[in-house]
């Protein structure tokens, strides 16, 4: 199915960040007062707006447009206002021991998937790549490269348990411990969609 410029739209700004209008429109075959026309129209629903970046030498600021909190809940969060409410009703009820459990059985289950799909990958790189498979086919909208120094980039522009890593921050530690395991290397988280963030970024060397 053939998607709508907006929908287009949307997925840039999410997957490229704050963008000119004129790429936007270079990227979508459009002219770039076509671009601005959609983005006139997204920014009247409440899905985008400007700012205005600093001018860099004698040029003229420019103008980039980015997604806003509406334009963000576009994108799935896996029954997010549920599953919120459901951790917090668990830790009152429970305790936070039950909450942990939850989180502990989930990690066991991911490392047992991943496991089963990596371990035919025969190098990091690999690895990595076939992690970013198995995390976009998730919902993460995962992408992932080589740096100029060698280490690996693993990057995730969304997060469709954002609402159940708000109420309880044991998810994020979690799949970076399960990151470290199976790929059997150091993993530093560099982005943190948590603390502002507009994506998760993980930088990846091998273990010396």
């Amino acid at each position: 199915m053939r998607q709508s410029p907006i929908n287009r739209i949307l997925i840039l700004l999410k997957t490229e960040g704050p963008q000119l209008a004129s790429g936007l429109g270079d990227a979508l075959g459009i002219s770039s007062e076509a671009a601005r026309q959609q983005l006139a129209k997204m920014a009247e629903e409440g899905l985008v707006e400007p700012v205005t970046s600093a001018a860099s030498g004698r040029g003229r600021p420019k103008q980039l447009w980015h997604l806003t909190a509406a334009g963000n809940r576009q994108f799935p969060d896996g029954h997010a206002d549920l599953t919120a409410t459901l951790l917090s009703t668990m830790v009152s009820q429970l305790g936070q021991g039950a909450v942990d459990a939850v989180i502990s059985a989930r990690e066991t289950d991911m490392l047992r998937r991943y496991r089963s799909e990596l371990d035919v990958a025969v190098d990091l790189p690999s690895r990595v790549a076939g992690l970013a498979a198995i995390r976009t086919q998730e919902g993460y909208m995962a992408d992932h490269w080589q740096e100029e120094d060698g280490s690996l980039m693993l990057v995730e522009n969304h997060c469709p348990i954002c609402s159940a890593a708000c109420a309880c921050s044991g998810f994020c530690r979690s799949e970076l411990e399960t990151f470290r395991v199976i790929l059997g290397a150091q993993v530093e988280r560099e982005e943190h969609i948590l603390l502002g963030a507009r994506r998760c970024a993980y930088r990846i060397r091998t273990v010396v």
